[in-house]
């Protein structure tokens, strides 16, 4: 099975992390994984079979495939096989419910980037997708500290001057790069809203104060330092840098 692979294509606020998810269990799948990752601002593309893998990768490249060992076609080693064959570059990580160390000693043998038991608990399993993305994408440059708040270019993440770092969800890293775009400025509430749905009459506004409410107790609870994020009565919010 040879595939032509076009280049990867980009949603919602920023470029995100294409991640293509191959699993057979429709529930886990679909109700469960699949959601929770997007909330973690990752694109998902959800299979359930071997067989479907071409077509979707001719629709869009994945950046790492999350496979289950077990599928009704085929089993995930040759997955990963067929995936370096195919796609030379692409991460994967292997998620199952088999604990054998026989089953994840063949995983890294074949060439899979990470092996995680079921059930995973969904930071766990960000936290390792974030991991291989940072090895496959970032250049030392892009890593490099720089005494600024900023968003790191590929994972869903804040970093502080002192190179903390705090994870976000999809609204939350909206929200920071709007400021961003938009540093010692007040930005409005309408425009905030805007970044977050088209449909900005139903949204309710007390929605957006709540939401930096969280941000800002997250990223004190977590560095230790308050976001320079200040609310401008009547107006909206200002993100102040030096």
């Amino acid at each position: 099975m040879t595939v032509s692979t076009g280049s990867s294509q980009s949603s919602g606020c920023s470029d995100l992390l294409h991640v293509m998810l191959l699993d057979d269990d429709e529930l886990l799948r679909d109700r469960v994984l699949a959601p929770r990752l997007r909330q973690f601002g990752f694109d998902v593309t959800a299979i359930g079979r071997m067989a479907e893998m071409a077509a979707a990768v001719e629709m869009q490249r994945p950046d790492i495939v999350l496979l289950d060992i077990g599928l009704p076609d085929s089993d995930g080693f040759t997955v990963v096989r067929w995936l370096h064959a195919e796609l030379p570059g692409t991460g994967i990580v292997m998620l199952t419910g088999r604990s054998e160390n026989i089953d994840r000693v063949r995983g890294l043998s074949e060439g899979a980037d990470a092996y995680l038991s079921k059930p995973v608990e969904i930071d766990v399993l960000v936290a390792t997708l974030q991991s291989l993305a940072r090895r496959l994408k970032l250049s030392p440059a892009c890593a490099a500290a720089e005494n600024v708040w900023r968003l790191d270019s590929n994972d869903w993440l804040l970093l502080s001057p002192t190179s903390g770092r705090v994870a976000l969800s999809k609204a939350e890293r909206c929200l920071l790069e709007k400021f961003m775009q938009h540093p010692n400025q007040v930005v409005s509430r309408e425009s905030l809203i805007g970044t977050l749905t088209n449909d900005v009459h139903e949204f309710d506004p007390h929605r957006l104060d709540s939401l930096i409410h969280r941000l800002r107790r997250k990223v004190l609870a977590t560095l230790g330092q308050s976001l320079p994020l200040d609310a401008i009565y009547g107006q909206g919010y200002l993100f102040a840098v030096n």
